[in-house]
């Protein structure tokens, strides 16, 4: 202690008057923000610690993000930070911040105005209306001048993992996409610089990963959902409980799970596929000086959907056979796929196609127009405040456009599943999409086009939410987040 306060004291004598000033008055902060933090005064800030002393302060962040903090300051891994390890991690944060800050003024008058926001968002490949920039520049704004001074810049950013202008941007862009396992959503855009530095095929790969385990978790509703579309009727009319209950007495409890090795499977090529078809089809309707509106990327999603699902529609037809299989029917995908062919022909895999590339239309549009419009409105309601939407704005941003979306495009899913299915009844007619329309209609009323709706909702929670989990932790894992 002795040796450090001598040290100190030398450095103070060889130090300008000025330096000497700003680097007492930059200690004497860091110790008063400590204390604010160490809520339980224990000398430590666990996770805990900082999501309770931020709370009070008025900044919000995630776990996850604060996990993150933890990890990078916590050098005797001891699972909290002590106050030197504070001290160090936020000069070392406040370091880079600085860095960032000085790249976006362009000027070089130690504030950030509106114009630089747009300029340095643009360098990246994003380009936003001088109204969303802002937007931005008043979440950081604190008196009301219309920019930003260092001071505000890193009280903003204050214990965020964030700290270059690429993760900034994606904290600013607030967009997110979860698969709930359905295969008609608008695939997510990448900065410019995401793509040069290969971060996006870090995050599709996150995105596969969470969606293989997610479709995984909630396959047994899945496959009820398929059978209740396929089975049920006014005679029939199977419940979720009887529904369970069916498929464990008929094949044991593995049998929750069929089908769903497939629909693992094309996650992988489907995420990429439409990605490219995405990026090339935005190019073709777009310009480089503007950003593509909703209407453009409803068109452009849409379109690289339609060409997704072609692609893979025959795994889509497969993915139905082995849910509705009985017991020793098939031994695998593989000897499915070849009794279809041999029964039934080419042609049988693309059984469903017209009323499934029917069912994006409304889909893609309301999920991505009712998203769109929720998160805009929380923005614009919140938007001179310093919070931003926290992961839970966005999940039930994106669960009520989702549900939305499912209810519009539902009767056509579940006509393209009957049509995928029919074969699999021994004497049952072919019937076209017009005339299972038809006979559903007169045979079952128009509740018969929701069949198996229930259980399908009931998946969209769990689902959404073991995704992100899943998703966040890949992420990390891929250093998507963190360099």
């Amino acid at each position: 202690m002795k040796d450090r306060t001598a040290t100190a004291s030398s450095r103070c004598e060889c130090e300008p008057q000025g330096q000497q000033a700003a680097r007492l008055e930059q200690e004497q902060r860091l110790h008063l923000l400590f204390q604010q933090l160490d809520v339980n005064q224990d000398g430590g800030l666990c996770v805990d610690d900082l999501a309770a002393g931020l709370q009070r302060l008025g900044v919000y962040r995630t776990r996850s993000e604060l996990r993150k903090v933890v990890k990078a300051g916590d050098k005797d891994c001891d699972g909290q930070l002590d106050f030197e390890e504070f001290v160090h991690y936020l000069k070392d944060h406040e370091k880079k911040l600085r860095l960032v800050f000085k790249s976006l003024d362009k000027k070089n008058d130690g504030k950030i105005d509106v114009q630089e926001i747009m300029q340095s968002l643009c360098d990246l490949g994003v380009h936003i209306s001088e109204q969303q920039a802002e937007k931005i520049l008043k979440r950081m704004d604190k008196n009301g001048t219309m920019t930003i001074d260092w001071n505000e810049w890193r009280d903003y950013h204050l214990l965020h993992p964030a700290d270059n202008i690429p993760e900034i941007i994606l904290y600013w862009k607030h967009s997110t996409i979860f698969d709930v396992g359905e295969s008609l959503t608008i695939p997510d855009e990448f900065t410019e610089e995401e793509k040069k530095t290969g971060m996006w095929w870090r995050q599709l790969v996150a995105g596969g990963g969470a969606g293989a385990v997610s479709r995984t978790c909630t396959a047994p509703l899945d496959r009820l959902k398929v059978l209740m579309q396929v089975h049920a009727s006014k005679s029939n009319n199977m419940c979720i409980a009887g529904g369970f209950s069916h498929m464990i007495k008929e094949g044991g409890f593995r049998s929750l799970w069929r089908g769903n090795g497939i629909n693992a499977i094309k996650i992988a090529p489907e995420s990429a596929l439409k990605f490219m078809a995405y990026e090339q089809i935005k190019r073709l309707i777009g310009s480089d000086q503007q950003p593509l509106g909703i209407q453009e990327r409803l068109i452009a999603g849409s379109l690289a959907g339609l060409i997704a699902q072609s692609t893979i529609y025959p795994m889509e037809v497969l993915k139905t056979r082995l849910a509705l299989r009985k017991t020793g029917q098939y031994s695998g995908m593989l000897d499915c796929a070849k009794h279809i062919f041999k029964k039934e022909g080419v042609t049988a895999f693309y059984k469903g196609y017209v009323p499934n590339m029917l069912g994006i239309i409304p889909y893609a549009g309301i999920d991505l127009a009712i998203y769109e419009t929720l998160k805009n409105s929380w923005l614009q309601r919140y938007a001179t405040d310093s919070v931003d939407p926290g992961v839970f704005v966005l999940l039930a941003c994106g669960t009520v456009s989702s549900t939305c979306g499912q209810l519009a495009s539902y009767p056509l899913a579940l006509v393209r599943t009957r049509m995928q299915a029919q074969a699999t009844t021994v004497g049952a007619p072919q019937r076209t999409m017009l005339g299972l329309f038809r006979h559903i209609l007169s045979t079952e009323g128009a509740i018969g086009l929701y069949r198996g709706l229930a259980p399908n909702f009931m998946k969209v929670i769990p689902a959404v939410s073991i995704s992100y989990v899943v998703y966040e932790n890949l992420k990390m894992t891929l250093g998507v987040t963190s360099r």
